[in-house]
């Protein structure tokens, strides 16, 4: 017992490029030609359902289609080498993968996914933007992340080019957050312990570029999430268990709690009422009470617990172990497990269609 915990003090003091290996070193395989379509449609025996859980397997390069009622899965799509983050477009219809790549593979694509259809229809190459990673739809046009330019980018799904970079000078901008009712992009930057500020309305086409800041925050930041009225910004930090919590309006961290372990996502309930963030090292997720800040529940949910996302309702959460191959749905009203559904190797990323 000594020995592990003296292992996990050491984890816990490590660089955050080490903390972010975590999850990356659970994905390094030996590529694998992804599913023929003859496989994909014989998964697809279910009706199409109301709502939809995507799963990005990234050891096994696919995106599984859920159905949330009956947590079972309904189709499996190949899409890029090692996709990790998800993003849908407003009418629900077209999921976009940023396909990240492994250790050994630079990913440098983004797979456009028909969600009725259940198929990739294509992928979007995007030349030297190496590992795209944080995605998220705003306005029609697609932001990503692109770790090796340390910049963010726009693609436009319309003419399927990118009409748009933005340099942030920094290291491992990792995940993107954009703010629910202003023109503002966050970064969470994993090398240079900061969130970027780029305020696009304080600039832009056809003028001068936006205004960038840049927020310091605790050790290795990765996972965030901006609460349903845009007016904090929740940053976890791999390498010291904390959370910082940042005014949007004012740029500044208001306030600094503790998580524990690794807090490598985080995840606001549309309703804003919880903070939910999960944690790999212990494989458990907390659910914090955003107002007070207070932890009231932490479930065990299995190694290497990563992806976080809430359904619409606020009335269930998922999360997605990579070790498991698991995805396990959260009650929140009754804040206990309410079951899982194994979706592939190496689950992540998450999204979301329907109600």
């Amino acid at each position: 017992m000594t020995t592990r915990l003296s292992r996990l003090s050491r984890a816990r003091r490590a660089s955050a490029f080490v903390v972010a290996a975590f999850a990356l070193a659970m994905i390094i395989v030996p590529w694998q030609e992804p599913p023929s379509s003859a496989q994909t449609t014989a998964q697809t025996p279910a009706p199409a359902a109301e709502s939809l859980l995507l799963v990005l397997n990234k050891a096994e390069n696919s995106l599984a289609m859920v159905d949330p009622s009956t947590m079972q899965v309904v189709a499996r799509v190949p899409v890029g080498i090692g996709p990790h983050e998800v993003a849908t477009s407003a009418d629900g219809r077209t999921a976009y993968v940023a396909n990240y790549g492994t250790q050994q593979v630079l990913g440098d694509s983004i797979s456009v996914i028909d969600i009725a259809a259940r198929k990739e229809l294509k992928k979007i190459d995007l030349g030297a933007l190496k590992r795209p990673h944080g995605i998220a739809e705003r306005d029609g046009k697609i932001y990503f992340t692109s770790e090796l330019s340390r910049a963010v980018a726009r693609l436009d799904p319309a003419t399927e080019r990118v009409d748009w970079v933005m340099g942030t000078g920094q290291k491992i901008g990792h995940m993107l957050v954009v703010h629910p009712k202003r023109p503002t992009i966050y970064t969470i930057n994993l090398l240079n312990d900061n969130v970027s500020v780029l305020e696009l309305d304080k600039g832009g086409e056809p003028g001068p570029p936006p205004r960038i800041t840049h927020v310091a925050v605790g050790k290795g930041p990765e996972g965030a999430d901006i609460s349903p009225d845009g007016r904090e910004l929740w940053v976890g930090h791999n390498g010291d268990g904390g959370v910082s919590i940042i005014d949007t309006e004012t740029n500044k961290v208001k306030e600094t709690i503790k998580a524990g372990g690794v807090p490598i996502r985080v995840k606001f309930t549309p309703d804003g009422k919880y903070v939910l963030i999960s944690n790999p090292e212990g494989g458990d997720l907390a659910i914090f009470d955003a107002a007070t800040r207070k932890e009231l529940k932490r479930l065990p949910v299995g190694e290497a617990a990563v992806g976080v996302i809430v359904a619409p309702d606020s009335r269930r959460a998922f999360v997605a172990t990579m070790a498991s191959g698991k995805v396990f749905q959260i009650n929140l009203e009754s804040m206990t497990v309410a079951g899982s559904v194994e979706t592939g190797k190496g689950p992540d990323g998450l999204g979301w269609v329907g109600k």
